[in-house]
C-alpha cells in the first residue's frame, strides 16, 4: 500500500488504512507532544469522511498512541516502555536500555532501616532486623516514570550504602561487584489509584491509575536477595508476558482473587 494515500482498491477498510498511515507518521515524524493535523485537515489530505478519521483516531487513542484534549486537539503520546514480567529476571535499567532508552534515578533514601513485617517475611528475616532500604524515583527518557522502594539484607551487598545508583543497574552492581548470581523471582502486578504522595512524585493527579509491582528475587544459592515495591505510571508502562505451553499434569492450580468490595 502506498505510504501517503488511501488505497481505494484495498479490501482493508479506510479507517484501518488511515490508522496505519498515521501510525507511520507517529513513528517517523511526530514526537511526543506534537499536535496532529485537525480532523478537517485529515479529511482533506486523505480524501475520507470525518467518520473514517474519527474511527482511526479512536483506535490510536485506545492503543495509547495519541492523546485527545478537549478544545485543544489530538497529540502524539509518549511511547510506553515495555518491561518483561515473567520468564526472564531482568531489572528496569536493563529493560529500558535494551530498547534504546535512557534511565536515571533520583535516590531519595539509601540507609539501614528496621525491616517491616511483610519485607522481613519475604527476605527470611525477623521483623525489625536491619535491612538496606533504597528508594528511587526513576526517570525514563527524562520523564518521571516509576517510584520504587527496594529492600536488601545487608549481608548481600555490604557496601551498597556507599554506591552511587544514579545511573547504574542495581542487578548489574550486585552481580559484578558483590558476586550475587541472580536465579529466579516472583512478581505480582495490580492496578491501584495513586495516593497524593505517589501522584506528586510521578506528576499525576491523585486517584490516577498506577501499576503496582511487588517483586522478590533469589540467587542460585536459594537466598532471598531483594524485595521491591514499585509504582509505575499507568500511561507510560506496559508489561510483556512471555508464555510457554506445558502439559496439563505439570501446570499448578491458579487462583485469581478479585479485590474485596
Amino acid at each position: 500500500m502506498p505510504t501517503d494515500r488511501i488505497d481505494r482498491d484495498s479490501p482493508l477498510p479506510y479507517y484501518a488504512q488511515l490508522k496505519q498511515l498515521l501510525d507511520e507518521q507517529l513513528d517517523k515524524h511526530w514526537e511526543a507532544g506534537t499536535r496532529l493535523p485537525g480532523e478537517v485537515t485529515l479529511c482533506e489530505q486523505y480524501n475520507v469522511s470525518r467518520t473514517v478519521v474519527r474511527q482511526a483516531l479512536d483506535e490510536l487513542e485506545a492503543e495509547g498512541r495519541v492523546v485527545r484534549r478537549k478544545g485543544q486537539g489530538t497529540f502524539a503520546a509518549a511511547r510506553k516502555v515495555d518491561e518483561t514480567l515473567f520468564q526472564s529476571l531482568t531489572g528496569l535499567h536493563e529493560d529500558v536500555t535494551a530498547r534504546g532508552g535512557t534511565l536515571r534515578s533520583s535516590v531519595l533514601q539509601q540507609e539501614l532501616v528496621p525491616a517491616p513485617a511483610g519485607v522481613a517475611a519475604e527476605l527470611g528475616l525477623a521483623e525489625s532486623d536491619p535491612v538496606i532500604c533504597l528508594e528511587r524515583l526513576r526517570y525514563a527518557n527524562g520523564e518521571p516514570w516509576v517510584l520504587v522502594r527496594t529492600y536488601l539484607p545487608p549481608a548481600i551487598a555490604p557496601g551498597l550504602l556507599q554506591d552511587d545508583l544514579t545511573e547504574q543497574s542495581l542487578y548489574g552492581l550486585l552481580e559484578t561487584k558483590y558476586g550475587v548470581e541472580l536465579d529466579n523471582g516472583t512478581r505480582l502486578l495490580e492496578a491501584v489509584p495513586a495516593s497524593p504522595t505517589i501522584a506528586e512524585a510521578l506528576r499525576l493527579d491523585p486517584g490516577d491509575p498506577v501499576l503496582l509491582l511487588h517483586s522478590t528475587a533469589w540467587d542460585v544459592l536459594g537466598r532471598p536477595v531483594e524485595h521491591f515495591i514499585a509504582y509505575h505510571r499507568g500511561d507510560r508502562s506496559r508489561f510483556q508476558v512471555r508464555l510457554r505451553r506445558r502439559s496439563a499434569a505439570s501446570v499448578p492450580n491458579m487462583l485469581v482473587t478479585p479485590n474485596p468490595p
